[in-house]
């Protein structure tokens, strides 16, 4: 044992040991890897500003009428996809992959003539083709499994408040990274860069809070309904009763316009049966496991 520790009174020691294995067990906790292989990490509760300043203006598209900023306070630490869920992750719960983007559809062709030069493993492409309802139900469907069962996970999608402030990651500008538009295709795919198609998740930076794509790739899927905000400041906000589309988030490899990947741009054009090949999902995990 080292001299200073052999000084030192047993109790403090004890203490010490106990200090530093606390700290360990907190580190280690900031991310977690369930059964599947599936990754998330911690996101602190926090205020900020939901919505963009009537002056947003990303090339020469100005902000949504639909964005006006009010005061946000999510009131619990949650958890959230590192990574939008993949093709082999939905196919290894779900049992069938839907996605457009996969066997043909991603392989490399010669551009004259057309013919497959190369094929492509889009197992990990994000899923998509998958509704608001597809979704839901993976959530539940993983959260069934054994392992998920008895660690006391309850998976769920994330609301669109908690998606925005993840997205953030503490940023007031247009994307978590900044204004800039020249730098938007070292975090995301859209058409500028996307070949008009999804890639393998995780490629591009993460933001501040080690999260990937949530610029581009596929928008993500949010548990509420679409919706004018609230006005004046709320706590953990869910959005309205009832509606006709849910929420998605984020750009896609289909967006041309940078603006439609900024931080605080919203779609409600999709109702909870609808697919499309440019929206996917990322699942929350609150710690308790108690779903909100």
């Amino acid at each position: 044992m080292h001299l200073r520790l052999m000084l030192m009174p047993v109790s403090l020691v004890f203490a010490l040991c106990l200090s530093s294995a606390g700290q360990a067990m907190a580190q280690a906790d900031r991310e977690i890897t369930n059964s599947i292989g599936m990754k998330l990490v911690l996101i602190p509760k926090g205020t900020f500003t939901m919505g963009s300043p009537e002056n947003e203006q990303v090339g020469e598209l100005s902000r949504e009428l639909d964005e006006p900023q009010h005061e946000v306070t999510i009131s619990q630490d949650y958890y959230l996809g590192v990574y939008e869920v993949t093709q082999a992750q939905y196919k290894k719960v779900m049992g069938e992959n839907p996605s457009s983007f996969q066997g043909a559809n991603v392989a490399e062709r010669d551009p004259q003539t057309g013919r497959v030069l190369k094929e492509i493993d889009s197992s990990n492409h994000p899923v998509e083709m998958v509704s608001w309802q597809d979704a839901v139900k993976f959530c539940q469907r993983l959260s069934e499994l054994p392992e998920e069962k008895k660690a006391g996970r309850v998976y769920r999608l994330p609301t669109e408040a908690e998606w925005e402030y993840a997205c953030r990651a503490g940023s007031k500008k247009a994307f978590s990274f900044g204004n800039g538009v020249k730098s938007l295709s070292d975090h995301a795919w859209y058409r500028e860069n996307s070949n008009l198609q999804t890639h393998p998740v995780g490629e591009k930076k993460p933001n501040a809070w080690g999260l990937h794509d949530m610029h581009g790739n596929v928008g993500e899927w949010c548990s509420d309904w679409y919706g004018e905000y609230p006005i004046g400041a709320v706590t953990d906000p869910v959005g309205p009763r009832e509606g006709s589309c849910r929420v998605h988030r984020g750009g896609s490899w289909f967006f041309p316009e940078a603006a439609r990947c900024r931080s605080a741009c919203r779609f409600g054009i999709i109702p909870p049966s609808g697919h499309i090949d440019d929206t996917g999902f990322r699942i929350a995990l609150s710690p308790s496991g108690v779903p909100k």
